[in-house]
């Protein structure tokens, strides 16, 4: 298990919302490429990076700054945002992002989604579950749906995915502490899948608590808010994960 920075971009700047809620903006650096070279510096093995625009309006919008960040760090970069069609798969694999994050598109456009895997490898996608209140959300977490998540979970594992990044947007941003209980009830509906866990990481206890689950499929915890406002200290939580 490892911890993952995450870098979100809005605007050109490195931010973090609160519940996905835009109208909760806090910036946090107006100069992303200086973040991914920190979180470099500091050992990170992987790198989350979120186009917040790429996620509301359904296109990636920052991509001359991922050109940036790619040169920049020599480290696993994940990517997320607007990831709708092969063409923008395609995009950001030729800037040198090493695994695109689906979330949207394995819902609204399987057949596509079949293919972009078909074409790259089940190894370098991602798919995110977002999860509200036990549903699951979609286009920038602003469209909650009636997708089944155990449902999805097979449709995820037929397409040969291995890793889904599942984030608790009612957590996300919050700093109130990662919800243990639903997390367990989600990992028991898919022996097959890896996780990664996003949201509500607010201190050290929080990496323990999931440490402890002892769980050999969760792979990484993604830490945004708390890394930023330092009621994380990476170092301290990699040291957990160790």
């Amino acid at each position: 298990m490892i911890i993952i920075p995450a870098i979100d971009i809005l605007k050109g700047k490195c931010v973090m919302l609160t519940q996905g809620k835009i109208e909760n903006e806090k910036i946090y650096s107006t100069d992303p490429v200086f973040i991914a070279r920190m979180w470099l510096a500091k050992g990170a093995q992987r790198i989350h990076i979120i186009d917040l625009d790429g996620a509301f309006c359904g296109a990636p919008q920052n991509l001359e700054l991922l050109k940036e960040i790619r040169k920049s760090i020599n480290c696993t970069i994940e990517f997320g945002g607007g990831v709708r069609s092969e063409k923008v798969a395609g995009q950001l694999f030729k800037i040198g992002v090493d695994k695109v994050i689906l979330g949207t598109m394995i819902i609204y456009n399987p057949n596509a989604a079949a293919e972009i895997i078909k074409k790259y490898g089940a190894d370098k996608i991602i798919v995110a579950i977002d999860i509200v209140d036990n549903q699951v959300a979609i286009a920038g977490w602003k469209e909650l749906t009636n997708v089944d998540q155990g449902e999805l979970m097979k449709k995820i594992e037929a397409l040969g995915i291995k890793e889904v990044v599942l984030t608790d947007v009612k957590r996300d941003g919050t700093l109130e502490g990662v919800n243990i209980e639903d997390l367990k009830k989600q990992l028991v509906l898919t022996d097959k899948l890896n996780f990664i866990i996003s949201g509500g990481v607010g201190n050290l206890d929080d990496v323990k608590k999931i440490k402890e689950l002892k769980n050999e499929r969760i792979t990484g915890i993604i830490i945004g808010k708390a890394l930023y406002d330092e009621q994380v200290k990476y170092e301290e939580a990699a040291a957990i994960c160790e």
